[in-house]
């Protein structure tokens, strides 16, 4: 399984500040939650990666 491989399964994604700093994407489902922390340097570059993917998206949908 890849990053293209389309799945039947429902998350929840919430996104912020830590009181440590960090900011954290948390992912919750049915039975499993994953929290992941970030520095704000790491957040700021993922969040790069994210809009350019947008981008490429949207531009080959024109």
């Amino acid at each position: 399984m890849g990053i293209n491989t389309e799945r039947e399964i429902e998350a929840n994604l919430q996104i912020g500040p830590t009181t440590e700093g960090m900011v954290r994407l948390f992912i919750s489902g049915d039975s499993i939650e994953i929290p992941m922390d970030f520095s704000p340097e790491e957040a700021l570059e993922i969040a790069e990666e994210i809009k350019a993917a947008a981008k490429t998206v949207s531009k080959g949908k024109k």
